[in-house]
């Protein structure tokens, strides 16, 4: 007898709530294999690929392309352990809730029979646990029989009505309906064995708006102009709110900009920061790295060679590689530098941590940066590869700007800024002269040092920039 598992979103770890359902790889009927990717996800951290831990047949999917879930929300059914005329049955019967959102009755939490025990992950899912080793992956659509065949049945949450429960099963569509005051029991829906769809909502909605416009004031007989008293002066007009304004556009905080805003937000209220900077001449700088990819073998980055500095720099200034535990009322110090640096990319801004940045050679950062930067903009970056920062790099000179006060990476303790390179005059040597001038700005955290170390830090990092061989009594 085939057993229906309920699978949960699960907890995808570094905190993470919610995320939205960018993509289904199966449907209701597939026959999927354990752990195989059944839906892309956008967490506030990266593109996630979430696999599912039972096999069998895709009975039901919770939640459309776009919908956003919180972690513990069905995502999908499965029926487990029925034979393979059970299994298409079930999808047939189970086709009618596909894309709902409404959870079904929550199941065994772990497989009541052998025959549901060998078709469970070996692999640990937050929430799942582990049975039998994974089976090899695949994926086979099946074509759906007669629905008359015995299949387990899925529940539903009812609205009732006086005929009996209305078939609405998305708890989106019921809350648009009770926030627009529609009476699901009024209304005929338009989806299959007629569940009442999203639509059928908007439209009653709409035709609420027409029917409310239409309706005029009853007219009032005239009176004598002579006896008709004076009407009171017309009330200023109130100015609409900017919100109601026409043209005016919403944008939910979700995803990565939620994410920002929320990681921004906190940073602001919890640390008490403050920014030093300086100018530096860049120009030999950019000569040590001219030199050095006119040899042969891999080419170095610009930002390779300011993480470089700022390993060093960091090794000098440890309280600047910290973080600031507030219930234990303590600084901690970490021995490891995991460099995180702020990219841009179409789907937002996002700081990939090179790891163990204080070991890598400027190669080795080079071509880290390039790996991670290339990731971010692919959208493949894993939350492994986002998070676990322990200092950030920010070079916001590629907007062509000279300087920025940055706002710390909570819960990091410094951020050094990177403005562009120009040519300015430049006092050298005792003479004018036209130089590659850089601005460098270092926003600490004033908890874990006062600006004596943050300033012998960016000086140091400053000294670097001018003369490179500085960083050569530091290897």
């Amino acid at each position: 007898m085939a057993q229906v598992l309920e699978f949960k979103l699960p907890d995808l770890g570094e905190g993470l709530t919610e995320a939205e359902i960018v993509r289904w790889l199966v449907s209701v009927g597939d026959v999927v294999a354990v752990d195989e990717p059944v839906v892309e996800v956008e967490t506030a951290k990266a593109m996630v690929e979430v696999p599912c831990p039972y096999g069998g047949v895709v009975t039901a999917r919770f939640g459309e392309e776009g919908t956003e879930l919180p972690v513990g929300a069905p995502l999908l059914t499965v029926a487990v352990g029925a034979s393979e005329p059970a299994h298409a049955a079930t999808a047939t019967k189970a086709a009618a809730t596909t894309q709902a959102a409404a959870p079904a009755p929550a199941p065994a939490s772990a497989p009541a029979s052998p025959s549901a025990a060998d078709e469970t992950s070996g692999n640990v899912l937050v929430g799942y646990g582990t049975g039998a080793p994974a089976v090899r992956r695949r994926r086979v659509r099946r074509a759906p029989l007669s629905a008359s065949a015995a299949a387990p049945a899925l529940v539903r949450e009812p609205v009732y009505g006086a005929a009996g429960p209305v078939p609405v099963v998305s708890p989106l569509v019921r809350r648009l309906a009770r926030e627009h005051g529609v009476d699901l029991r009024e209304l005929t829906g338009s989806g299959r064995e007629g569940l009442i769809l999203r639509c059928d909502v908007e439209q009653a909605i709409r035709h609420s708006a027409t029917r409310s416009a239409a309706q005029t004031p009853t007219a009032v007989p005239a009176r004598d102009p002579a006896t008709a008293p004076t009407p009171p002066p017309a009330p200023a007009p109130v100015a609409a709110s900017p919100s109601a304004r026409p043209g005016v556009t919403r944008v939910p905080l979700r995803g990565v900009r939620g994410a920002v805003a929320d990681k921004l937000t906190r940073s602001r209220h919890e640390i008490p920061d403050a920014t030093c900077w300086v100018d530096a001449d860049a120009t030999e700088l950019l000569a040590a790295r001219t030199a050095m990819n006119a040899a042969e073998g891999a080419k170095i980055s610009l930002l390779a060679l300011f993480a470089r500095i700022c390993t060093a720099a960091l090794a000098r200034h440890p309280e600047l590689n910290s973080t600031v535990d507030l219930a234990a009322r303590e600084i901690v110090r970490l021995p490891e530098v995991h460099l995180g640096f702020a990219a841009q990319t179409d789907r937002g801004l996002v700081v990939p941590v090179v790891r163990d940045a204080h070991a890598r050679s400027a190669e080795s950062l080079s071509a880290e940066f390039a790996r991670l930067t290339e990731a971010g903009r692919s959208g493949t970056l894993t939350p492994g590869e986002l998070t676990g920062g322990t200092f950030t790099l920010n070079n916001y000179g590629v907007f062509g700007v000279d300087g920025s006060t940055p706002i710390i990476n909570h819960p990091e303790a410094a951020m050094l800024g990177i403005g562009r390179i120009v040519p300015k005059p430049w006092v050298h040597d005792g003479e004018l002269a036209v130089r590659q001038v850089v601005q460098l700005s270092l926003t600490f955290d004033h908890r874990v040092c006062d600006g004596g170390t943050a300033g012998g830090f960016l000086r140091y990092v400053a000294d670097c920039v001018e003369q490179p061989a500085v960083l050569l009594r530091t290897l």
